[in-house]
């Protein structure tokens, strides 16, 4: 009787241990996303860099890419980052005004595969409330394509946003606050939005244009401790090696076949051609180390210093050059 209650009493255990195990991702990938959003409302104005990289590593594969496709007045864009500048993309989205933001995603579709799970939500809101200029709630419409991993952390890999149509609402109050005042009311008809993102969102996303193609440069300094032009050297040469480099061969068995002995006079005759053949092919091939980079890529050009807050101008970035002596100089 002993053995029998302590064999139940461990039964009882694992069963409740079971139901106690912390999975509802396996069950409704879309929880992931009520907790991201949740995430977000406990975003405050002390929220620095190391609480956004936080939040993009709990939701977010190391490999993780986010697109953004939208249709804007001089024609359709397509922006995509990848993990590293992910956290700051999402920063952006509330130094442009926004104090909250949330995602909804309605009669979406689910299909599971070997490691992944892809959600497919053509009915998606991105809501974001803006405190300034003014008060406007924006419902973004799209759709919006979620790849999963498939274990525990279930966190996103891939992230595609596909913008059709926004919305601003200003409420009637203020609408009503203002009726006498035409300069107000004009101020309230434009859109402080395009496509529902905000001027900071925009300008991020084309300075990532500049910073994605950099992040193999960033990656080598921060490893290795070089200067921007060794970084920039060594990254080139590498590339150019790999273009240059002969494809590699397959390998041949060995004949066991045996050749026919010829007489004296033809096998002068065929050695000295071959010499010639082998002096005029050594001739004609140059080994891809003794060309040198400076003569391949006769100009390293300028390397972008971005910034996000825009000069005088409107201009993000200005470019530092490099001097032939190897020091730098800033171009505005």
């Amino acid at each position: 009787m002993h053995h029998q209650h302590s064999w139940n009493l461990q039964i009882s255990e694992c069963i409740q241990a079971i139901h106690e195990r912390h999975t509802p991702y396996m069950v409704q990938p879309e929880y992931r996303i009520y907790e991201m959003n949740k995430r977000l409302q406990s975003r405050t104005e002390d929220s620095d860099n190391l609480w956004w990289d936080a939040f993009a590593t709990e939701f977010f594969e190391d490999d993780a890419t986010l697109t953004l496709s939208f249709c804007l007045e001089d024609g359709p864009k397509r922006y995509t980052i990848g993990r590293t500048l992910i956290p700051r993309y999402f920063s952006t989205v509330f130094e442009g005004g926004v104090t909250d933001l949330y995602y909804i995603l309605k009669h979406s579709k689910e299909s599971y595969h070997n490691s992944s799970i892809t959600v497919d939500c053509d009915q998606c809101a991105m809501v974001t409330q803006h405190g300034k200029p003014m008060f406007t709630k924006v419902c973004t419409e799209g759709r919006l394509i979620l790849e999963f991993t498939f274990d525990d952390l279930m966190r996103i890999k891939t992230w595609h946003f596909t913008i059709r149509q926004y919305r601003e609402l200003v409420p009637r109050s203020i609408l009503a606050m203002h009726a006498q005042d035409p300069q107000v009311l004009d101020q309230l008809s434009k859109n402080i939005t395009r496509m529902g993102l905000t001027n900071f969102t925009l300008n991020y996303l084309r300075l990532c244009v500049i910073l994605e193609p950099m992040q193999e440069l960033m990656s080598r300094h921060k490893t290795y401790n070089l200067s921007p032009r060794d970084c920039l050297k060594t990254c080139l040469f590498q590339k150019w090696q790999r273009m240059v480099a002969p494809p590699a061969e397959p390998t041949r068995q060995p004949t066991t076949k045996r050749r026919k002995r010829k007489n004296s006079t033809s096998s002068t005759s065929n050695s000295s051609a071959g010499a010639n053949a082998n002096s005029t092919g050594s001739k004609k091939k140059t080994p891809a180390a003794n060309l040198s980079l400076s003569s391949q890529v006769p100009g390293l050009g300028a390397i972008p210093n971005c910034s996000l807050n825009p000069g005088r101008d409107g201009d993000l970035c200005h470019s530092t050059a490099v001097t032939p002596s190897g020091q730098f100089k800033e171009k505005h």
